[in-house]
């Protein structure tokens, strides 16, 4: 079991610094800063499929997936949220964080979210619904077709090249919708072309403060 420190990023949102891997859960220069650039402004909100039906890779502290619901309640619009992890964080690692607090969470969702049993498809409200799999993703057994949307957020590939495989990017450009996309803060020239190589038409994109660029890949018409 890892150490956990908490530790205040630049916006004022928290993360977690893994000492025996010396590594974050989120950047430095902004936890919420940069969930929202990568994921919900390039990713979520991208998207031009009407269904939100999110796969995440890692759920980590759940920051992903409360602004996820958060957003899908505010537009009115149905979410179905499936994350694969396979540590989850204790308790006493996500009492502090302070997402709830910035965020003005009235519905309490982040508890929720952590509360919510595993390997079990929970409705959080009338628009949220999340299925959290604790499980290996190097091994991954997916759906063909199934998702609309791809959180690529393990962590970097030096820490955990393991999660970085030319068949993992595969088997997710397979469980995606036409017009489906995957979404990832990395920008490395290895990524891209096992995104490419795995069928995804990829685009660099301005990366969120701290980092030049990130990437995502689409799975479009031309490219089935």
């Amino acid at each position: 079991m890892h150490s956990f420190l908490l530790q205040i990023t630049e916006d004022g949102s928290h993360t977690l610094f893994v000492p025996e891997m010396d590594e974050h859960y989120h950047s430095t220069h902004g936890a919420i800063q940069e969930s929202n650039h990568v994921f919900l402004n390039a990713g979520l909100l991208a998207s031009p499929l009407q269904d939100w039906d999110v796969f995440e890779v890692g759920f980590g502290t759940g920051l992903n997936a409360l602004l996820t619901g958060l957003m899908a309640t505010k537009q009115k619009r149905h979410c179905h949220y499936t994350s694969i992890e396979l540590y989850p964080l204790p308790e006493d690692a996500v009492s502090h964080l302070n997402y709830s607090q910035i965020l003005v969470d009235d519905s309490d969702l982040f508890r929720k979210l952590h509360a919510a049993p595993w390997n079990e498809e929970i409705r959080i409200n009338e628009y949220f619904s999340l299925h959290k799999i604790q499980a290996d993703f190097t091994h991954p057994e997916l759906p063909e077709n199934q998702f609309s949307i791809i959180y690529f957020d393990a962590f970097a590939p030096t820490k955990q090249e393991e999660m970085w495989q030319p068949e993992l990017f595969t088997a997710l450009y397979h469980s995606l919708k036409e017009e489906g996309i995957l979404v990832t803060y990395s920008a490395k020239g290895s990524v891209r072309r096992m995104m490419q190589q795995a069928g995804f038409r990829v685009e660099r994109l301005q990366g969120p403060p701290g980092k030049h660029e990130m990437l995502r890949g689409r799975k479009s018409a031309e490219n089935v």
